[in-house]
């Protein structure tokens, strides 16, 4: 918090004022950057779809192009979660709100009985927050040469394949 103190040009009780902690403070960087660029704003897509798979597909959009935006502060909390608690506990709270729209749109595919057969709904929940993560981004992204407009267009075909009969 003193680093951050000063490179900011504010005493660190001044900081303390605002933010009780590294956890608080870390959290709150994340929510501003989701705030700033309109994730929630953009998250409505989702939510407004009328179908599992126009969830799944809109999920896939909203998330595959905000990666990009993203994915500087979400290196650096990759980088630093297993040995930093406060970086932990941000990147956690973030991908608590990703499983979250994962399990709205499984149970959607569910209760429409268009959910592959071949998957366990707890299970299904699980692949898709794995498909749709950083790790796997910056994968096909940066080591594979994949355009973003790529990533976008081939993950909606590979998941809607693999998540939805028919």
């Amino acid at each position: 918090m003193s680093a951050i103190a000063k490179q900011t040009g504010i005493s660190r009780q001044a900081l303390y004022l605002h933010f009780a902690s590294r956890t608080e403070l870390m959290i709150a960087t994340t929510e501003y950057v989701d705030e700033v660029k309109g994730l929630y704003q953009r998250m409505e897509k989702i939510s407004s779809a009328t179908t599992g798979t126009g969830m799944l597909e809109a999920y896939i959009d909203v998330w595959g192009n905000y990666m990009p935006e993203i994915y500087g502060i979400a290196k650096a909390l990759l980088r630093v979660k297993e040995s930093d608690e406060a970086a932990s506990a941000a990147w956690y709270r973030c991908m608590d709100c990703l499983r979250e729209v994962c399990q709205q749109i499984i149970q959607t595919l569910e209760k429409e009985d268009k959910l592959s057969d071949a998957l366990k709904p707890d299970d299904a929940v699980d692949y898709l927050l794995m498909s749709l993560s950083i790790e796997q981004w910056e994968l096909l992204t940066r080591e594979c040469g994949w355009s973003d407009e790529k990533y976008v267009r081939e993950m909606k075909r590979l998941l809607v394949h693999s998540f939805v009969t028919g």
